[in-house]
């Protein structure tokens, strides 16, 4: 029976008989054509076209943009995403994150009505109520008496200065596009980056929080001192216990007040926004009061005697007339004022010294504007802690001051007085400028109102406070004035006996004033603590991102509540104020800060609508505000930027990482250019040389690291210091790799992130891996920062490997590193090398310094015991000495060496002797020739069989061109024609593998138009493969029984036998071995010879790295 082999013409693609078929040119195509097609293009029946049932979000419709309709999917046709940006709305915090959690509500989200709040309601009254508040009713007039006219208009324009540069940046950031209701966070965070955004957010959190106790303060203070006094729990019986008894009764008083409003806010936050134009009204109308009262005092100054001892000021709470005696029917009698300073009724009785050398007089506490007292308020009154208040232009008789005085019942001053201390009370009162962008959401036009109304609410404030300074300081007297709590006026509100028609209005006013901005803090500080923790950036505060199921944010209120309670606790209006004023000055200040670098950096996303800023105004403004951070308490400032600083690292170790084109990044961009091309200028001074790293690292068929120990010796040599770049080469091309390319990425990033290497991940897909890795080792890195230092490690399976590409691509990359004057680092037994965790007890690094190659062998120990794993490891050098050399003056010479370089290693010199060449070393070389010459043999073998594979496969391809072109062609028809062309190209030969090696072909085989057969018989084929083979293995066992040894490679293999021994000898027990690499043969045919001495060189060895140095010194003794 005989054997044949066939050469048959075969399809490719399924069988189509479309010859038989009558095809109408009006029907489209069948289903199953297109599944045959297979080349994704949508036919004429694609739902984007016909089937609109099938449509599935497509807003594609029609035939006009067929052309784009592949790509409908992600890039969207310009109708419809100008309908989506008609209809935006703005959500709660407008991060992505918000975005797709409505989304995925689906049908249970509510509609969002459109914005419809314009300039005047959305932003200009809501700022003016924040700005307006506590510290102008309760504050504003002491400042006044204390600091002075001009000092005090100095504060106001200080603060009023910082607030308004600090809208104009605000108004650049708000109409740089969309801002959703996020305020000064959303701006921050999206300006400046997650880390600086999350910290001056959380900032800007706290100080909102503590400006709901103050507000909550002040409203106890005007409850406890104006309105019902005799409501307090805790009641001073002596002078001396009055400011204890007070803060004691503002902590009861604040705790109560604190959990009745956290109550309203968590019941019904829309009541409360209903009731803010109601405290707004408050507000207004108690200004208009206090003008009112003003001008009437040109007319008819209201009488609120100040009663005086002597220059001093009395208390006016425990006496009906300031006399210190009186006449009733003829008869003298004390007045409750002398019982005071008397210790009896009796005119005889004993009484304070200056009490009876001076006189009490009665003296208008508001004269008017008329009355000439802007010339006496003009100055500055400072005093420490219980100083008298005093007038100096009354006369005073008798002894100074004493220490009992303030136990008397004279004003007296409750705390120290300074400028800087005034400052810091001061500037809460012009806080308040972001209630406009928090209302970003609510508005018709934000990027036309949040300006307007921003600016104008501020200039507003500012000409109110500017012009009250004055009219305090020109209608009422000093002493009045500095005094605080309106003792000396029988416990009226200062800035009431000024209010007309009646000094009520402003107490009920600043009463209701301070409850709605206390209800407005505890109302916005939790909401936004909620969008910090939606965001994602802090991960400790994601449980406050939760809350009630319309979103209230309830465990964010229950935090909020509890750190106000600790400014309750504090109980000093003037000591909570500083604190607020800290973190709202920092949250300006970063405000500035984005607005001057986007404009610095002129990103190209950055165009504000709004024109009128300059980056010089925002760096003004950000300067401003951190004088005034340490103008107002310079260790407060400290304590703020240290909370700042703490969130701002733990953001950046621990926090999400997230991408919003913020300007930090732009920063650091523009910084990295600038700092590449001054690098490239010159090349670095040996004192600054450091190993740039490319670690070339390899990956499994499923992208796995292979041998991530290298990512941890990368990250003991450089610990964070210079490049670090780890490649990866990928075979076939881009198109078809791009998924395992971006899997082998991500997962090498995660490699590095677990073993805490700092660097770049470059993954290339090149033909073929040595193509690839030339273009990493040439184009790796940017300018002046690129690698001088390959990493990589041992082709282990170099021995087993059919393929001899494994250690060819090897040997090339140690040509290539030597021809691109790269250092090569060649880490053997990777695997067993110790993880970061590790830590090495004792042990030491060995160094083998066979040949100077710039010191590289010299500096990688160091580097090394730089990090924890190797700190607690010695380290040995080892040099090899010649017959001819002086071993103790090369080891006082190179102890010497290692002295000037500042290296601390016991120093040896090994003596190795020109011993004859053993029968070991001559036999250990004759079998890796062999070896070699066996490989080449096979390799030929398997090449020769591809080739006459291919020879056979072409004659017969010209054997069926032949036979087609002597057929007649009366007797094809049409349709065979344009099958047997196809047949032509599309030949595939079908044969038995055993007979490959056969080159002949017999010509007499009968060749038809559809197949050819070539025949052989069974005896004659086995004869012929016999014969050859018998030949072929006959001279094969010759030649390689007839070898004799290259001299040049047994002299090779004889030095990496006799150094082997000593390093054995002398470092068996070593951590790490670091020896000389030898280099690669010139000639490239003894390129697997090579591994071989590298193998018989680095064998009984643990930890080896190779190291090969880069043509220069990097390692020097001068400083």
């Amino acid at each position: 029976m005989p054997t044949s082999f066939t050469v048959v013409p075969v399809k490719n693609g399924a069988k189509k008989d479309s010859e038989e078929e009558d095809v109408d040119d009006n029907n489209v195509l069948k289903e199953e054509d297109e599944e045959a097609a297979g080349d994704g293009v949508p036919k004429e029946n694609s739902p984007f076209i016909n089937n609109t049932d099938n449509d599935k979000g497509n807003n594609y419709d029609g035939t006009n943009m067929a052309l784009f309709e592949d790509e409908i999917e992600i890039n969207p046709m310009v109708s419809s995403l100008l309908n989506k940006l008609a209809n935006y709305t703005n959500l709660t915090q407008g991060a992505q994150e918000h975005e797709e959690a409505d989304n995925d509500e689906g049908p249970k989200k509510k509609e969002v009505k459109s914005p419809q709040m314009g300039t005047f309601m959305g932003v200009y009254l809501p700022c003016l109520q924040n700005i307006l508040g506590v510290i102008l009713f309760l504050r504003l007039t002491w400042i006044v008496g204390t600091a002075g006219i001009l000092e005090s208009l100095a504060i106001v324009l200080l603060c009023c200065s910082c607030t308004m540069l600090t809208a104009i940046s605000m108004s650049a950031i708000a109409t740089n596009g969309v801002v959703p209701a996020g305020g000064s966070y959303y701006m921050i965070s999206r300006s400046l980056g997650p880390e600086f955004g999350g910290a001056v957010g959380l900032c800007f959190y706290l100080g909102t929080t503590f400006a709901g106790s103050m507000y909550i303060l002040g409203t106890i203070e005007i409850l406890l001192t104006y309105i019902v006094p005799k409501a307090a729990i805790f009641v001073a019986e002596k002078k001396e216990d009055e400011v204890n008894a007070l803060l004691n009764n503002m902590r009861v008083y604040g705790t109560c007040c604190l959990a009745l409003m956290s109550v309203v806010v968590f019941v019904g936050v829309k009541y409360v926004n209903k009731l803010a134009l109601v405290f707004l009204a408050c507000v207004i109308l108690s200004i208009l009061s206090i003008y009112a009262g003003v001008i009437k005092t040109i007319f008819e100054p209201p009488d609120f005697p100040v009663c005086m001892l002597g220059n001093r000021t009395l208390q006016n709470n425990n006496f009906d007339t300031c006399l210190k005696t009186k006449i009733i029917d003829n008869l003298t009698v004390t007045t409750k004022l002398w019982r005071l300073f008397c210790d009896g009724p009796e005119l005889n009785a004993t009484c304070n010294e200056y009490f009876v050398l001076n006189n009490v007089t009665e003296m208008q506490g508001i004269p008017g504007l008329t009355s000439k007292v802007i010339s006496e308020n003009m100055w500055s009154v400072y005093g420490p802690l219980g100083k008298l208040v005093d007038d100096k232009k009354l006369e005073s008789v008798g002894v100074g001051a004493s220490a009992q005085d303030k136990y008397l019942p004279y004003v007296v001053n409750d705390i120290t007085t300074f400028f800087t201390l005034l400052v810091g009370i001061y500037f809460p009162s012009v806080t308040g400028i972001m209630a406009g962008s928090n209302r970003s959401g609510d508005l018709r036009d934000a990027q036309k109102s949040i300006p307007i109304g921003t600016i104008l609410a501020i200039a507003t404030t500012s000409f109110i406070y500017v012009t009250c300074v004055i009219l305090f300081g020109a209608s009422i007297e000093g002493v009045l004035l500095r005094d605080k709590f309106g003792d000396s006026v029988k416990g009226n509100l200062v800035i009431g006996t000024l209010s007309w028609p009646s000094p009520w209005v402003i107490v009920i006013g600043s009463f209701f004033s301070c409850c709605g901005a206390g209800l407005q803090s505890l109302t916005g500080a939790p909401r936004l603590l909620q969008a910090i923790a939606r965001d994602g950036i802090v991960p400790f505060l994601q449980v406050f991102g939760h809350g009630k199921a319309n979103g209230e944010p309830t465990w964010a209120l229950l935090l909020t509540a509890g750190i106000c309670e600790i400014g309750i606790l504090i109980a000093s209006l003037d000591a909570v104020a500083p604190i607020l004023s800290m973190f709202f000055l920092m949250c300006y200040l970063f405000v500035n800060l984005a607005c001057a670098l986007q404009t610095l950096l002129r990103t190209p996303n950055w165009r504000p609508r709004f024109k009128f800023y300059h980056w010089a105004l925002s760096f003004l403004g950000m300067s401003l505000c951190l004088a005034l951070m340490f103008i107002c308490s310079w260790y407060y400032a400290i304590v703020a930027m240290a909370i700042a600083t703490c969130i701002y690292k733990y953001i950046e170790y621990r926090g999400a990482e997230k991408e919003w084109g913020d300007g930090i990044r732009g920063l650091s961009l523009n910084a990295a250019r600038y700092a590449l091309i001054r690098l490239e200028e010159a090349p670095p001074h040996t004192k600054n040389w450091r190993p740039q790293l490319l670690v070339l690292l390899n990956v499994d068929s499923d992208q796995g690291v292979k041998h991530p120990r290298l990512l941890s010796l990368t990250t003991q040599l450089k610990a964070g210091k210079g490049l670090t770049i780890v490649g990866n080469v990928l075979e076939g091309t881009y198109l078809t790799k791009d998924t395992e390319a971006r899997k082998a990425e991500q997962n090498i990033k995660s490699a590095m992130s677990e073993e805490r290497t700092k660097g770049f991940c470059h993954v290339v897909v090149s033909s073929n891996l040595r193509d690839g890795v030339s273009h990493l080792i040439q184009s790796a890195g940017l300018g002046g920062m690129k690698h001088n230092t390959i990493l990589m490690a041992w082709p282990g399976t170099w021995r087993q490997a059919n393929d001899p590409q494994s250690w060819k691509n090897f040997i090339e990359t140690v040509r290539e590193s030597t021809a691109a004057h790269h250092a090569l680092l060649v880490a053997k037994n990777v695997d067993s090398f110790p993880t970061n965790l590790e830590r090495l007890g004792e042990g030491t690094i060995d160094v083998w310094w066979v040949v100077h190659d710039g010191g590289m062998l010299m500096l990688l120990p160091f580097l090394l015991r730089q990090h924890k794993v190797w700190r607690k490891c010695k380290m040995r050098i080892f040099t090899v000495a010649q017959m001819d050399d002086n071993s103790i003056q090369m080891k006082k010479d190179l102890q010497m060496f290692l002295y000037h370089l500042r290296l601390n290693a016991e120093v040896e010199v090994v003596e190795m002797h020109d011993n004859d060449i053993s029968a070991f070393t001559y036999e250990k070389t004759l079998v890796m020739e062999q070896r070699s010459q066996m490989l080449k043999q096979m390799q030929l073998s398997r090449t020769e069989r591809e080739r006459e594979i291919q020879s056979i496969t072409d004659e017969s391809r010209n054997s069926i061109r032949r036979k087609n072109q002597g057929a007649p062609s009366t007797t094809r028809s049409r349709s065979t024609s344009a099958a047997e062309d196809t047949q032509e190209d599309e030949a595939q030969l079908i044969h038995d593998r055993n007979t490959a090696s056969h080159a002949a072909i017999n010509d007499k085989a009968e060749v038809g138009p559809d197949r050819v057969h070539m025949t052989w018989t069974k005896d004659k084929l086995f004869l012929e493969r016999n014969r050859n083979r018998e030949c072929n293995a006959n001279v094969a066992v010759r030649d390689l029984f007839n070898m004799k040894p290259n001299q040049s490679n047994v002299r090779r293999m004889h030095t990496a036998v006799k150094l082997n021994e000593i390093v054995v000898n002398k470092s068996q027990g070593a951590q790490l071995v670091l020896l000389n690499m030898p280099g690669p043969p010139r000639n490239r045919g003894g390129d697997e010879n090579y591994m071989e001495f590298l193998e018989v060189l680095l064998e009984g060895l643990n930890r080896v790295l190779l190291v090969r140095g880069g043509g220069r010194e990097v390692i020097t003794i001068y400083s």
